[in-house]
């Protein structure tokens, strides 16, 4: 079959408008096209390819599973499965693993088990969930009202109830909501889709200080942030603020779909057997490649090259800036980060997207005010480089009136 473009209106729900290229092969940080152009990659399907694409050590670790086992369910447990969790468990606060498909499932079962928790707990009358505008936690209908963004969730018919929003980084506006009724904050420890948003110390600080008081469990969504993105394995541990569970997915798998709920013994309890489940989750194929992806990422040397390599990327965003002052700031952590656009150029980060695109460089949007990079973790300063000279163009292109 000569798949084209143009197929995709044809047979798919027109809910995604993807480039007009199609990419077919890729290695590295470098994806070929069907008609052969090389693309550097910076976006690595947003915070998904963190050891970039057909890592080596991935691929062997699918193939030896493949001939293995690939689905039990869950009657059953499987070795990859126990492996991982352990070493998931070892590595964190955590104590206790859930595994799903997906962020969104890993949050949705976030949310149900801090639910669940406070019924155990404190009664019915504990029930509030809070998070905060701009925030991002999937696209279950639970979750998507959980996160910020009314456009995501409204229009569906009535919303899952008990749930309110705070403004990230105004700790006063999170107390004005915050009660005993309160059974759960949840909150990216870095907002992704939000704009690429760092929390202040303070701020992250007060939030645990706050769930303490109110006897509310903090989750914290480590879905974009975590497994390695910061320069820490999780986002977290460089905030030095604990969570009573936190979700984790996206480059878990390193590309193979994977998301894990992490929390303690105490809270673990009030998931029983038969209050939740998913039949693929913690399938011996997803498991047995995160397990050697979380090998591979949990390693000082390569979370330390990670905060190295945010510096050279800050370094060549901010000649480019120099050079054609189009950004207001470069935010964000490790290889997370976000050009935040000035207000010459407000609301035209899609502008920049199919402009780098032309250049041959993939890069992703955080809104409609911010150009997003989250390259593999072990792109290699080459690539960065002519990364970045790819960008400059695209950005010159904007400024010119070319895009």
């Amino acid at each position: 079959m000569n798949v084209t473009r143009e197929m995709f209106a044809d047979v798919m729900v027109p809910n995604y408008n993807p480039a007009a290229m199609v990419p077919v092969r890729g290695e590295g940080s470098k994806v070929w096209d069907q008609e052969g152009n090389e693309y550097i990659d910076f976006a690595g399907g947003i915070a998904v390819n963190a050891l970039g694409h057909c890592h080596p050590e991935m691929v062997a670790a699918l193939k030896d599973q493949s001939e293995k086992l690939w689905h039990l369910s869950n009657v059953f447990t499987n070795e990859p499965a126990i492996r991982l969790a352990k070493k998931l468990t070892d590595a964190t606060f955590a104590e206790r693993v859930y595994f799903a498909n997906s962020g969104a499932e890993a949050n949705e079962a976030a949310l149900k088990l801090a639910r669940r928790w406070a019924l155990d707990h404190h009664g019915e009358h504990k029930d509030q969930i809070i998070s905060f505008k701009q925030g991002f936690h999937g696209r279950t209908f639970f979750t998507v009202t959980v996160g910020g963004q009314a456009a995501y969730s409204d229009g569906f018919g009535p919303k899952p109830g008990a749930i309110e929003h705070a403004t990230y980084n105004d700790l006063e506006s999170l107390k004005a909501i915050m009660s005993e009724k309160t059974c759960a904050v949840m909150m990216e420890p870095l907002q992704g889709e939000g704009g690429i948003i760092s929390p202040t110390a303070e701020f992250a600080e007060g939030v645990r200080a706050l769930c303490d008081q109110h006897n509310a469990l903090l989750i914290f969504d480590e879905v974009q942030s975590g497994v390695g993105r910061t320069g820490e394995l999780y986002a977290y541990m460089g905030l030095g603020v604990t969570p009573d569970i936190l979700t984790t997915a996206k480059a878990l798998g390193g590309g193979f779909p994977v998301g894990a709920m992490l929390t303690t013994a105490k809270i673990a309890e009030s998931l029983k057997p038969g209050t939740h489940g998913s039949t693929y989750g913690g399938n011996p194929l997803a498991c047995a490649v995160a397990e050697k992806v979380f090998d591979i990422i949990n390693d000082r040397e390569l979370l330390d090259n990670v905060k190295r390599k945010e510096q050279l990327f800050r370094d060549g965003l901010n000649a480019i800036n120099d050079k054609y002052h189009v950004f207001s700031e470069i935010r964000g952590k490790g290889l997370l980060l976000g050009c935040a656009l000035n207000e010459d150029y407000a609301g035209r980060s899609r502008d920049f997207l199919v402009a780098s695109t032309k250049t041959k460089l993939m890069c992703l949007v955080a809104g409609a005010n911010v150009v997003r990079f989250a390259p593999s973790l072990v792109i290699p300063d080459e690539d960065i480089k002519e990364g970045l000279a790819r960008f400059e163009q695209a950005v010159a292109a904007v400024v010119n009136g070319q895009e």
